[in-house]
């Protein structure tokens, strides 16, 4: 299993950044405390229903209205999403955040694709679409779409600093607590992104939630998943406090045991064959439990 691991999380970068879900359809998520936001329902929905058919396939098990609204995100922002790959939530924000706002590309750092073991060759395609990323959103042509910017998320340029409204991690934090020991890149990440965002300023984790019962060694990201007590504390250490958690992104369904990896699960679907009762069985769970917590940095 360990070897579709290290696959499924592969195929899973490649996949970075798609989701989505009209916030009119879905049942109201049960949430911690109760915020205010000045979210912008009507950009939202026009934003959410531009999209193709292929994102709006995958709205009800993202759910981006409502996580974005649960965030606080609104039109005119400056907002920095943590591994953009293919651009699932950019093509939401872009429209979203308005030409008065700027989304902000927020990358692994070059030397982090080389840890994932696929080869030099394989690691050199993930450097340049990182490092072509801006030219890449700009030619999707969204129209009054927000301006363009990117960074590495553990080298935040100087005049970056005090910038950000939020910063958005959506799916994204495993591979950098899985190679933190070695690297740090999740503490750098942390570090950086306290430093890159104004006082008040926002933090949305929507994170694939591994069972507390689990073991910590299993739960270090290299499957997938983490625990969502392990993230909050990472982000309190950093300074954050948490605000607010939901339900939004959650799937009972979704019971991993310790010979599990996320990637089993819709889309990727990894270790099953089309057509078999195991597959079946792995649809039938749908995609993964997500934590969705919101942070601020203390003001």
């Amino acid at each position: 299993m360990k070897s579709l691991a290290i696959m499924g999380t592969a195929l899973a970068l490649v996949l970075g950044g798609c989701t989505a879900v009209n916030i009119t359809d879905t049942t109201e998520a049960e949430t911690t405390t109760t915020t205010t936001t000045m979210v912008d329902t009507d950009a939202l929905q026009a934003a959410l229903d531009a999209q193709d058919d292929a994102a709006k396939a995958r709205y009800d098990s993202r759910n981006p209205g409502e996580t974005l609204a649960f965030f606080g995100i609104e039109p005119g922002m400056t907002v920095a999403e943590a591994l953009p790959g293919g651009g699932w939530y950019s093509k939401i924000l872009l429209p979203y955040l308005g030409p008065e706002g700027k989304l902000v590309g927020a990358h692994y750092p070059d030397d982090m694709w080389p840890r994932f073991g696929f080869g030099d060759e394989w690691a050199a395609t993930r450097v340049e679409a990182s490092n072509t990323w801006t030219t890449t959103a700009a030619e999707w042509g969204v129209e009054n779409g927000a301006k363009l910017a990117d960074y590495k998320l553990t080298e935040m340029p100087e005049e970056m600093a005090g910038k950000l409204d939020a910063v958005l991690f959506i799916r994204a934090l495993h591979n950098l607590n899985r190679f933190n020991a070695d690297a740090g890149y999740m503490d750098a990440t942390l570090a950086e992104t306290f430093k890159a965002l104004k006082p008040g300023g926002i933090v949305g984790v929507v994170q694939h939630n591994a069972p507390e019962a689990n073991s910590d060694e299993w739960a270090n990201g290299s499957n997938g998943y983490l625990k969502k007590a392990a993230v909050i504390a990472m982000f309190e250490s950093a300074g954050f406090e948490l605000v607010d958690s939901s339900d939004v992104n959650a799937n009972p369904k979704d019971v991993p045991t310790e010979e599990d990896f996320v990637w089993r699960l819709p889309p990727t679907t990894a270790g099953t064959e089309e057509g078999t009762p195991e597959r079946a069985a792995m649809e039938a769970i749908g995609e993964s439990n997500r934590m969705t917590l919101k942070f601020i940095k203390p003001a």
